[in-house]
């Protein structure tokens, strides 16, 4: 039966026996080692190495050229290991050193209140239980030896979901150095939560945090803090949002205290938002503008264009309606007022009082026809009472000193026998005559004030003065408006 210096031997005559030769010994031994590797039950031969052999026996199998006689016994190491207490149960708390890599900050919604961010959590502390003297050299161990460690129980305290990445294997990484020291990395992607203060939308500041905390062990077991490495946070100078714009983090170390628990650790990563407001311009603001500067077309349209501006005014108010009603579906339905909501309803009151303004403009220049006919009426009916009145008068005492006259020409001359005097029926026909006359005259002059007044209101109207004043004191009245809101929501 070959021996475990035959097999030793067998790897030596390669290097001196040409190929055919070499597997010509190695057939002749194969049937003969596979019986001894089954009669001892345990696979150390050089040709079947498994993967659980022991790696204090490795070195032996291998080629002088390869040294790695310097891993230690990893059997040794956690004989006696109880992974369920943290290292140096009943002593001073194990430091706990954390390191944040940001890879992706995916999605920000304010519907919701949450963000999603991907990042590389790192956690480094000490277990002496786990050091290894003879080499100083730092162990790369498979992500599956996890299971076998204590870890510290931190969780993400405002997370709404997480989860690990696992694709093609478990995202996590352990590093053992000599003196005990482990680093423990795992790729996190979770939906945070975040409050936001929408009053100033879209020109707000958001500040979002991601805090960090043991669940199980009080500060009196374990102690957070930032790696002193941790100056930046690696990523997020780099990160680029649709939405918005990182300007300033910061690193915060604290303490909860609990009433019923006790005192937790907890670190924060809090990091300030600035809302990129040229999409909000394009799609809400300029539109917005453009249907007030659209209302005010109708103050240069003819007041007798009735149906014009009518279905202008109609027309731009339905729209800032569903321009409204199309901005807020993207929003949280909360009772906070924002700027947005603030300056949309500034602008459909301006386009609201231009339709307004339009009514009140055609009833006040009815109002001003009827009055201005009401009075001519009445002037024409009280002068045409005088004039009748006066031109009575005037016949009246014609006829009277006609009589008289007749009368004094009778007395003096003497009565021929063919002439008739005036009797009293030709007085009064001489009267209707005239009545008569002075009728048709009036009649006449009222024809033609008729046709000068047809005439009159045949001709276009001018605009009226409500519709001048207001070419001027609407778009100034925006613009002052537009100053004191920007000037209050930007500053």
């Amino acid at each position: 039966m070959p021996t475990d210096l035959d097999c030793k031997a067998m790897f030596n005559m390669k290097m001196q026996l040409s190929p055919v030769y070499y597997y010509l010994c190695l057939s002749s031994f194969l049937p003969s080692m596979l019986l001894q590797c089954c009669g001892r039950r345990e696979l150390k031969c050089a040709v079947f190495v498994p993967y659980r052999a022991e790696l204090s026996d490795i070195g032996d199998y291998v080629g002088s050229d390869i040294q790695i006689s310097w891993l230690p016994n990893l059997d040794e190491l956690m004989k006696g290991y109880a992974r369920n207490f943290r290292p140096g149960i009943g002593g001073p708390p194990v430091n706990v050193a954390m390191a944040i890599e940001v890879a992706s900050i995916d999605h920000i919604s304010e519907a919701n209140m949450e963000y999603t961010m991907t990042i590389f959590l790192r956690q480094s502390w000490r277990d002496d239980r786990l050091s290894y003297n003879h080499t100083n050299k730092t162990l790369g161990l498979d992500s599956r030896f996890v299971d076998k460690l204590w870890l510290p129980d931190t969780f993400i305290v405002n997370a709404k979901s997480a989860w690990f990445h696992d694709v093609t294997v478990e995202n996590k990484l352990i590093r053992l150095q000599p003196d005990g020291v482990i680093l423990y990395s795992s790729r996190i992607t979770s939906t945070v939560a975040c409050d936001m203060d929408l009053t100033k939308y879209p020109m707000d500041e958001q500040e979002c945090m991601l805090d960090l905390e043991s669940y199980g062990y009080s500060s009196e077991d374990i102690v957070y803090h930032w790696c002193e490495s941790q100056i930046h946070i690696h990523g997020l100078d780099k990160l680029e949002l649709s939405q918005f714009t990182i300007i300033d983090y910061k690193f915060v170390t604290e303490t909860m205290n609990f009433k019923s628990a006790g005192r937790f650790p907890r670190l924060s990563l809090r990091f300030q938002l600035r809302r990129n407001r040229g999409v909000y311009i394009i799609q809400s603001y300029m539109p917005s503008i453009l249907l007030v500067a659209m209302s005010w077309v109708s103050f240069w349209i003819s007041q007798t264009a009735v149906p014009a501006r009518v279905s202008l005014g109609i027309t731009t108010v339905l729209t800032m309606t569903t321009l409204m009603v199309s901005a807020r579906s993207s929003l949280p339905r909360a009772s906070a007022i924002k700027a947005l909501d603030v300056y949309f309803w500034i602008c459909y009151v301006f386009v609201f009082a231009a339709l307004i303004e339009y009514a009140f403009a055609h009833y006040n220049a009815d109002y001003r026809l009827k009055e201005k006919a009401k009075s001519k009426a009445n002037k024409m009916s009280s002068e045409s009472i005088v004039k009748n009145g006066k031109q009575a008068m005037v016949l009246f005492s014609l006829s009277v000193a006609g009589m008289n006259q007749g009368l004094m020409v009778s007395s003096r001359r003497p009565q021929r026998s063919g002439a008739e005097t005036p009797s009293e029926e030709d007085v009064e026909h001489r009267r209707g005559r005239g009545a008569r006359a002075s009728v048709e005259r009036e009649q006449e002059k009222k024809c033609c004030s008729c046709c000068s007044k047809c005439c009159c209101t045949c001709k276009p109207l001018q605009a009226d003065t409500i519709d001048v004043y207001a070419r001027a004191v609407f778009p100034a009245t925006f613009a002052i408006v537009n100053v004191i809101y920007w000037v209050a929501y930007t500053m």
